[in-house]
C-alpha cells in the first residue's frame, strides 16, 4: 500500500512584543485552536520581535501614567480597558495580574531569538513563561537575571543565556527581523502571518484562528512564477 504523502506544516510567524497584553491574549488563544487541529494540520510556529516602546529608558515607567499619555486615555477609560483585557484573558485561560511599570523588551528579544536557535519548542516555552512572568506576575521582563532563570526554566540552558545576555548576542538580528516585519507592513501586534501570505491581527478568539488555519491548509500554494 502506497502511503499518502505528509502534509506540508503551515510556517506562522507570531509577531509580538512581550510588552504586549494583546499579544498574551492572542497566543493563549492561538494555542487553543492549534490543540483543536492538532493531528489534522501540522504547524512550525516562529516568534518574531516587535517593540511597542523601542526608546523606553532603562528605569522603566509608570504603567498607568504611560498608557495614559501614550493613547490619550483618562482614569476611567484606563480601567475600563483593563477590564476588558482580564475578561478577554481569563476566556483563554490567561490570567492577569498587575503590571505596574511599563520595560524595554530589547533583551528579551534578543534571548528569544538565541531560543529559536535551539528550536521552535524552546522558543515557544521561553515566550510562554516570559508573558507570564511580566503580564502574570508583573516582573521585569528587562532583568537579566529572571531572563535567564526563565529560559532555564524554559529547558534552556541558563549560563549560556546568561552569556547571549552579557555579550549583546543578536542584537543586530533582531533590529534586522524587526525592520523586516516593519517594511512589510506590520505596524501594531499581535500580527499573525501565515505561510508568509495569510494576516491574522488581534487577540482573536481561537475559534476564528481555528477557522483561518483549516481554510489556509486546504489552499493550495501559489504556482512559482516563470
Amino acid at each position: 500500500m502506497t502511503s499518502l504523502p505528509e502534509k506540508p506544516a503551515l510556517r506562522i510567524d507570531f509577531v509580538s512584543d512581550v510588552a504586549c497584553p494583546w499579544c498574551a491574549v492572542g497566543l493563549s488563544s492561538l494555542e487553543k485552536a492549534l490543540q483543536a487541529v492538532a493531528g489534522e494540520i501540522p504547524v512550525e510556529l516562529h516568534f518574531q520581535p516587535f517593540e511597542l516602546n523601542p526608546t523606553m529608558a532603562a528605569e522603566g515607567a509608570d504603567a498607568g501614567e504611560y498608557l495614559k499619555a501614550k493613547y490619550g486615555m483618562g482614569d476611567e477609560q484606563l480601567a475600563r480597558s483593563r477590564a476588558a483585557l482580564r475578561e478577554r484573558g481569563a476566556a483563554v485561560g490567561f490570567d492577569f495580574g498587575d503590571r505596574v511599570r511599563v520595560w524595554n523588551t530589547f533583551d528579551a528579544h534578543r534571548l528569544l531569538h538565541w531560543a529559536g536557535l535551539q528550536g521552535g519548542a524552546a522558543q515557544r516555552a521561553l515566550k510562554h513563561a516570559m508573558l507570564q512572568a511580566y503580564h502574570g506576575q508583573g516582573l521585569n521582563p528587562s532583568d537579566p537575571q529572571l531572563l535567564a532563570r526563565l529560559a532555564g526554566d524554559a529547558g534552556l540552558d541558563a549560563l549560556e543565556a546568561v552569556a547571549v545576555l552579557s555579550e549583546g548576542r543578536y542584537a543586530d538580528e533582531v533590529r534586522t527581523a524587526e525592520a523586516e516585519w516593519q517594511q512589510a507592513g506590520i505596524q501594531s501586534v499581535p500580527s499573525i502571518v501565515i505561510n508568509r501570505q495569510h494576516l491574522i491581527q488581534g487577540g482573536q478568539s481561537p475559534e476564528v484562528f481555528e477557522q483561518a488555519l483549516r481554510q489556509i491548509a486546504l489552499t493550495p500554494p501559489p504556482t512559482p512564477a516563470r
